[in-house]
């Protein structure tokens, strides 16, 4: 084979490689409709899953326009360049000059985002990562479901989706960000970058937003609003974790020209470990819930996402006895965690704080003691506890949970963030969409002349 023939195939291998990663990344977000439309009541379904579907529109849009640009533009900020920019360090250097070529090529101008035969990797890369962002807001999107506004929504998931979590990207899973170059920090499979993100910035908004009407009694105790459809919310699940091996792939760098599969941070993998090692922690996982949850369905099943965003920072370097106990332990763990969340008057109506907030900053610290030493790039910090908790703390606080407060904080006082009481009880099915999801349920609440009146308050039944 010719040089410039096993140049392109080398390239179509790594374009096709990231273009089918991606497509099946899309099995996360149908999975996110199912898992949310079931977990919601039958008033709210439709709703529900428009709301999922409108986030593929608002971050898919958003991202292209400007958070593409920020993960290639913010890797050094605020260590080198200025608050109000530029914020790369303007001195003439190797780095800040590919750096500039990087944050060039992310524009929505920019040659390199349009049909373009001399560059098959950067719109294929913006592919990938924008389905890594609209994972990110999906999360928030199942704890707020029944009680908040799509603008609010659209606004908070535009924030979250293509700029909190792609600063911590940039600083913390890129090859020249501050968290790694600095301090050594690891967290292959996004624990905090994505999830510990999502969950601390959801758990800001549930603050302001305020739980479900009826969820809690008079004197403060939580009562169970059960799912509409138990079911399809553990068939979307399953449909999360096919996609989740679909994303942890697409986090392998395997471009051409390389001799091995390598991590963001330059460190040696293999498909094949990535392969055992998610079972494993999947498997574990279910295992961990099963048990603490007293076999609860619904924890039962995320316990296996639980146990996955528990190992997922170091999911590349642990052996698989480290994968199994990990897991077992951050899922075993999540029930208690969302069980303590709602006692402290929080509706969190899927459990994605414990879920992914939780288990996300548990994940993104144990590389620091369960890989502490393993070496990184040349020049860059081993593995360390205090490179893992450093940034696993901005990336949840600051990036996470102050910007998810503080933006709800202003749209509750501006009345935007929660609809009415009155809509509220109705369904926002009726309210929002104007058509029900099961029209023919209807029927044991119909009067005598036909209209339409809603469940009595208190009814058994879980309309």
């Amino acid at each position: 084979m010719n040089p410039e023939a096993q140049e392109f195939l080398g390239t179509f291998v790594s374009e096709s490689y990231y273009y089918w990663a991606s497509v099946f990344m899309l099995l996360i977000h149908a999975g996110f409709l199912a898992y949310e439309g079931g977990a919601s009541r039958c008033k709210n379904v439709l709703a529900t899953m428009v709301k999922n579907l409108l986030t593929l529109s608002s971050v898919g849009l958003s991202f292209f326009l400007f958070g593409w640009w920020v993960y290639n533009g913010f890797p050094l900020f605020p260590v080198a360049g200025g608050i109000i920019g530029p914020w790369t360090n303007p001195e003439t250097s190797e780095l800040v000059a590919e750096l500039k070529g990087l944050a060039d090529a992310s524009y929505p101008w920019s040659e390199a985002m349009g049909p373009n035969t001399a560059d098959n990797l950067t719109g294929v890369f913006f592919f990938a990562f924008a389905l890594f962002a609209m994972t990110t807001a999906s999360i928030l999107s199942g704890a707020v479901i029944e009680r908040i506004k799509v603008g609010a929504y659209i606004i908070l998931s535009i924030i979250l989706g293509s700029f909190t979590w792609v600063v911590a990207a940039s600083w913390g899973w890129h090859y020249t960000g501050w968290f790694f170059t600095a301090l050594g920090y690891h967290d292959f499979g996004c624990s905090a970058i994505v999830h510990g993100i999502s969950g601390f910035f959801a758990l800001g908004v549930l603050i302001n937003l305020g739980p479900r009407v009826g969820k809690f009694d008079e004197r403060g105790r939580p009562r169970a609003i059960l799912p509409h459809n138990l079911p399809l919310t553990m068939l979307g699940l399953m449909l999360i974790f096919v996609g989740f091996y679909a994303f942890l792939a697409a986090c392998v760098i395997f471009v051409p020209g390389q001799t091995v599969e390598t991590t963001i941070y330059g460190t040696p993998m293999t498909l094949a470990s990535i392969g055992v090692n998610t079972t494993l922690a999947l498997a574990a996982g279910i295992v961990g819930a099963y048990i603490s949850s007293k076999s609860e369905p619904f924890f039962t099943i995320s316990g296996g996402l639980a146990g996955i965003i528990t190992v997922g920072a170091g999911l590349d370097l642990y052996h698989p006895l480290i994968v199994i106990p990990l897991a077992f332990a951050g899922a075993f763990i999540m029930p208690k965690v969302a069980a303590a969340v709602e006692r402290a008057g929080i509706d969190d109506a899927v459990g994605a704080f414990a879920v992914h907030g939780f288990c996300g900053m548990v994940g993104a610290i144990l590389p620091g003691f369960f890989a502490y030493g393993y070496p990184q790039a040349e020049g860059i910090p081993v593995i360390n506890p205090i490179g893992q908790i450093i940034p696993t703390l901005i990336c949840i606080v600051i990036l996470g949970f102050i910007p998810g407060y503080g933006v709800s904080f202003v749209l509750k006082k501006l009345g935007l963030l929660r609809v009415s009481r009155a809509e509220e009880i109705e369904g926002l099915d009726l309210a929002d969409m104007g058509v029900e999801g099961y029209p023919e349920y209807n029927t044991a609440w119909q009067s005598e002349n036909g209209i339409r009146t809603t469940p009595p308050v208190g009814s058994s039944i879980n309309y």
